[in-house]
């Protein structure tokens, strides 16, 4: 593929996102186990989200592992977008952190995606654990494009999909109107995070087809390209959808 990679001009700097773009909810998930409001676990699992939410303001991720008395753990991590800076991944945090208290109260484990940042705790460890569960995934129109624009997509999502000779956890690529985004969590390793993305780019054509814009997450790395002026991504305007998330729900805008 490198021959190939040679043909293309890859822009690597997208426009600052707007907050609003940053805050649009993509999915949210809970457990069906619950702990007992006012319990030691409830005070540890605030502790470990106010740490995430913390550090958001130095890192775009971080996890963290907190004992509950002597007889559990709660394990929390973050991920913010490549793109955003500090200020960003901090405000993104802290309204994920927010959202999920409302979705999962009192659950013992939960997991929110905005646009622009990802927040997960639970009591089972997933921190450094490979999952390529499908998530939620948005596919556009099946209009059809043309083999050209299928040439410019599929350059793209080469792109995303190789290392290019160094590890990047966040990668974006451009190629005449269409542009792509990718990112894992900064949990795995450089294999997985390869092979998580992989999964990801190959679901994206083969359950999306020749759509112009498309988005697949996968529980630990999502993938998306749109065709310019193709895909404005709607208001978050409540409507729900079931999915099978750790014996939870998942709600979908």
């Amino acid at each position: 593929m490198h021959h190939l990679l040679l043909l293309f001009l890859f822009l690597f700097h997208l426009a600052t996102p707007s907050s609003a773009a940053i805050d649009t909810f993509i999915f949210g998930g809970c457990s069906q186990p619950k702990y007992t409001p006012g319990s030691p676990y409830e005070t540890t699992v605030n502790s470990l989200l106010t740490s995430l939410i913390n550090s958001a303001a130095f890192a775009n991720y971080n996890n963290f592992t907190l004992p509950v008395a002597t007889y559990d753990t709660v394990y929390g991590l973050f991920q913010c977008r490549g793109d955003l800076s500090n200020d960003q991944c901090s405000r993104c945090v802290a309204r994920a952190v927010t959202q999920l208290g409302t979705l999962c109260y009192a659950s013992c484990g939960g997991a929110l995606q905005l646009d622009g940042c990802f927040v997960k705790y639970d009591n089972a460890t997933f921190v450094g654990v490979e999952d390529k569960t499908v998530v939620t995934k948005k596919c556009g129109p099946s209009v059809g494009l043309t083999s050209d624009a299928l040439t410019r997509r599929d350059a793209v999502l080469a792109y995303l999909q190789t290392s290019d000779g160094t590890y990047k956890t966040f990668r974006t690529s451009a190629y005449g109107d269409f542009q792509g985004v990718a990112q894992c969590t900064g949990d795995l390793s450089p294999t997985e995070c390869q092979d998580c993305l992989s999964g990801a780019i190959q679901r994206l054509k083969t359950d999306c087809g020749p759509s112009p814009w498309a988005e697949m997450y996968l529980a630990k790395c999502y993938a998306s390209y749109s065709q310019s002026g193709s895909h404005s991504r709607p208001n978050n305007n409540g409507n729900k959808v079931s999915f099978v998330w750790f014996v939870g729900i998942i709600f979908v805008s």
